[in-house]
Protein backbone atom coordinates (compact mmCIF):
# COMPACT_ATOMS: atom_id res chain seq x y z
CA UNK A 1 0.00 0.00 0.00
CA UNK A 2 0.98 3.40 -0.79
CA UNK A 3 1.54 6.23 1.49
CA UNK A 4 -1.28 8.14 -0.40
CA UNK A 5 -3.58 5.34 -0.14
CA UNK A 6 -2.89 4.95 3.59
CA UNK A 7 -3.57 8.37 3.99
CA UNK A 8 -7.12 8.09 2.41
CA UNK A 9 -7.46 5.20 3.77
CA UNK A 10 -6.95 6.19 7.32
CA UNK A 11 -8.79 9.59 6.34
CA UNK A 12 -11.70 7.66 5.49
CA UNK A 13 -11.57 5.50 8.66
CA UNK A 14 -11.60 9.02 10.71
CA UNK A 15 -15.01 9.48 8.37
CA UNK A 16 -13.52 12.17 6.23
CA UNK A 17 -15.68 12.64 3.34
CA UNK A 18 -13.68 13.45 0.78
CA UNK A 19 -11.84 10.62 1.75
CA UNK A 20 -14.55 8.68 0.82
CA UNK A 21 -15.39 10.32 -1.82
CA UNK A 22 -12.20 9.65 -3.38
CA UNK A 23 -12.95 5.65 -2.55
CA UNK A 24 -15.90 5.65 -4.19
CA UNK A 25 -14.69 6.72 -7.32
CA UNK A 26 -11.59 4.55 -7.38
CA UNK A 27 -13.70 1.74 -6.55
CA UNK A 28 -17.01 2.71 -7.48
CA UNK A 29 -17.17 0.26 -11.17
CA UNK A 30 -15.30 -2.86 -9.57
CA UNK A 31 -18.27 -2.79 -6.93
CA UNK A 32 -20.59 -2.25 -9.45
CA UNK A 33 -19.43 -4.88 -11.41
CA UNK A 34 -19.31 -7.20 -8.85
CA UNK A 35 -22.73 -6.87 -7.79
CA UNK A 36 -23.85 -7.18 -11.81
CA UNK A 37 -22.04 -10.61 -11.72
CA UNK A 38 -24.33 -11.56 -8.72
CA UNK A 39 -27.72 -10.15 -9.32
CA UNK A 40 -27.70 -10.09 -12.94
CA UNK A 41 -29.33 -6.77 -13.65
CA UNK A 42 -28.12 -3.79 -14.66
CA UNK A 43 -30.56 -1.65 -12.62
CA UNK A 44 -30.71 -3.15 -9.71
CA UNK A 45 -26.95 -3.80 -9.34
CA UNK A 46 -26.81 0.51 -10.02
CA UNK A 47 -29.78 0.53 -7.20
CA UNK A 48 -27.77 -2.07 -5.04
CA UNK A 49 -23.83 -0.52 -5.65
CA UNK A 50 -25.60 3.29 -4.16
CA UNK A 51 -26.77 1.35 -1.53
CA UNK A 52 -23.33 -0.42 -1.28
CA UNK A 53 -21.28 3.04 -0.53
CA UNK A 54 -24.35 3.83 1.99
CA UNK A 55 -23.58 1.02 3.83
CA UNK A 56 -19.63 1.56 3.90
CA UNK A 57 -20.13 5.02 4.20
CA UNK A 58 -22.13 4.21 7.39
CA UNK A 59 -19.27 1.86 8.84
CA UNK A 60 -16.23 3.61 8.41
CA UNK A 61 -15.54 2.93 11.81
CA UNK A 62 -15.16 -0.41 11.65
CA UNK A 63 -13.41 -0.03 8.94
CA UNK A 64 -9.56 -1.51 9.41
CA UNK A 65 -6.86 0.66 7.35
CA UNK A 66 -4.28 -1.72 7.26
CA UNK A 67 -6.40 -4.79 5.72
CA UNK A 68 -7.44 -2.53 2.53
CA UNK A 69 -10.58 -1.33 0.90
CA UNK A 70 -11.33 -3.80 -1.65
CA UNK A 71 -12.05 -6.48 0.13
CA UNK A 72 -14.19 -5.21 2.43
CA UNK A 73 -16.04 -2.68 -0.16
CA UNK A 74 -16.70 -6.61 -1.43
CA UNK A 75 -17.88 -7.99 1.30
CA UNK A 76 -20.20 -4.96 1.62
CA UNK A 77 -21.43 -5.60 -1.80
CA UNK A 78 -22.10 -9.24 -1.56
CA UNK A 79 -23.97 -8.60 1.38
CA UNK A 80 -26.44 -5.67 -0.25
CA UNK A 81 -26.58 -7.87 -3.73
CA UNK A 82 -27.98 -10.65 -1.36
CA UNK A 83 -30.73 -8.60 0.41
CA UNK A 84 -31.88 -7.83 -2.76
CA UNK A 85 -32.06 -11.39 -4.02
CA UNK A 86 -33.81 -12.10 -0.98
CA UNK A 87 -36.46 -9.48 -1.37
CA UNK A 88 -36.77 -10.65 -4.71
CA UNK A 89 -37.32 -14.40 -4.01
CA UNK A 90 -40.54 -15.15 -5.45
CA UNK A 91 -41.37 -16.56 -8.48
CA UNK A 92 -43.62 -13.46 -10.24
CA UNK A 93 -40.91 -11.16 -9.51
CA UNK A 94 -38.24 -12.93 -11.91
CA UNK A 95 -36.41 -10.43 -14.44
CA UNK A 96 -37.71 -10.85 -17.65
CA UNK A 97 -34.27 -9.32 -18.59
CA UNK A 98 -32.62 -12.66 -17.61
CA UNK A 99 -35.21 -14.48 -19.12
CA UNK A 100 -34.03 -13.18 -21.93
CA UNK A 101 -30.59 -13.30 -21.37
CA UNK A 102 -31.19 -16.91 -20.68
CA UNK A 103 -33.12 -17.42 -23.70
CA UNK A 104 -30.92 -16.51 -26.13
CA UNK A 105 -27.81 -17.99 -25.47
CA UNK A 106 -24.25 -16.69 -27.87
CA UNK A 107 -23.93 -19.89 -29.24
CA UNK A 108 -27.57 -21.48 -29.36
CA UNK A 109 -27.58 -25.56 -28.71
CA UNK A 110 -30.42 -26.74 -30.88
CA UNK A 111 -31.24 -29.74 -27.90
CA UNK A 112 -31.92 -27.34 -25.72
CA UNK A 113 -35.64 -25.40 -26.37
CA UNK A 114 -35.98 -22.08 -25.04
CA UNK A 115 -38.69 -23.55 -22.72
CA UNK A 116 -35.83 -25.33 -21.21
CA UNK A 117 -33.67 -22.92 -20.68
CA UNK A 118 -36.44 -20.68 -19.07
CA UNK A 119 -37.34 -22.85 -16.66
CA UNK A 120 -33.93 -23.71 -15.61
CA UNK A 121 -33.61 -20.04 -15.11
CA UNK A 122 -36.58 -19.86 -13.27
CA UNK A 123 -35.75 -22.89 -11.22
CA UNK A 124 -32.06 -21.23 -10.34
CA UNK A 125 -34.10 -18.52 -9.32
CA UNK A 126 -35.76 -20.66 -6.65
CA UNK A 127 -32.98 -21.29 -4.80
CA UNK A 128 -32.20 -19.98 -1.70
CA UNK A 129 -29.99 -16.48 -1.81
CA UNK A 130 -27.40 -18.22 0.08
CA UNK A 131 -26.88 -21.08 -2.20
CA UNK A 132 -27.97 -18.78 -5.70
CA UNK A 133 -24.97 -16.21 -5.29
CA UNK A 134 -22.33 -18.65 -4.39
CA UNK A 135 -23.03 -21.05 -7.57
CA UNK A 136 -23.44 -17.75 -9.61
CA UNK A 137 -20.20 -16.80 -8.27
CA UNK A 138 -18.51 -19.86 -8.96
CA UNK A 139 -20.06 -21.57 -11.82
CA UNK A 140 -21.38 -19.20 -13.94
CA UNK A 141 -19.39 -16.10 -13.61
CA UNK A 142 -16.29 -18.37 -13.08
CA UNK A 143 -14.66 -17.23 -9.96
CA UNK A 144 -12.00 -18.65 -7.93
CA UNK A 145 -13.28 -19.97 -5.63
CA UNK A 146 -10.92 -18.23 -2.89
CA UNK A 147 -12.66 -15.25 -4.16
CA UNK A 148 -16.12 -16.22 -3.41
CA UNK A 149 -15.12 -17.05 -0.12
CA UNK A 150 -13.48 -13.85 0.64
CA UNK A 151 -16.43 -11.74 -0.72
CA UNK A 152 -19.10 -14.05 1.37
CA UNK A 153 -16.73 -14.41 4.22
CA UNK A 154 -16.64 -17.84 4.52
CA UNK A 155 -14.68 -20.50 4.07
CA UNK A 156 -12.95 -22.23 0.45
CA UNK A 157 -15.28 -25.69 1.90
CA UNK A 158 -18.20 -23.86 2.73
CA UNK A 159 -18.00 -22.27 -0.53
CA UNK A 160 -18.10 -25.56 -2.29
CA UNK A 161 -20.84 -27.07 -0.38
CA UNK A 162 -22.98 -24.30 -0.95
CA UNK A 163 -22.50 -24.98 -5.00
CA UNK A 164 -23.13 -28.41 -4.23
CA UNK A 165 -26.42 -28.10 -2.39
CA UNK A 166 -27.31 -25.29 -5.01
CA UNK A 167 -26.87 -27.92 -7.98
CA UNK A 168 -28.48 -30.82 -6.20
CA UNK A 169 -31.57 -28.32 -5.69
CA UNK A 170 -31.24 -27.38 -8.90
CA UNK A 171 -31.21 -30.58 -10.27
CA UNK A 172 -33.99 -32.15 -8.01
CA UNK A 173 -36.30 -29.06 -9.35
CA UNK A 174 -35.88 -29.56 -12.66
CA UNK A 175 -36.37 -33.40 -12.23
CA UNK A 176 -39.70 -32.63 -11.01
CA UNK A 177 -40.40 -30.52 -13.67
CA UNK A 178 -39.58 -33.59 -16.20
CA UNK A 179 -36.12 -31.98 -17.22
CA UNK A 180 -33.01 -34.25 -17.28
CA UNK A 181 -30.15 -32.27 -16.48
Amino acid sequence: MQNGESDVLNQFHQGNADAFETLFHQHQRAVYCWILRITRNPAASEDVTIETFWRIYSAHARFEPERGFEGWARRIATRAALDWLRARRTESEFSTEMLAEVAAPVEADPAVTAETRIRTAMAFARLPAKLRIAATLAVIEEQPQKDVAAALGISVVAVKLRVFRALRLLRKDLEEQGIRP
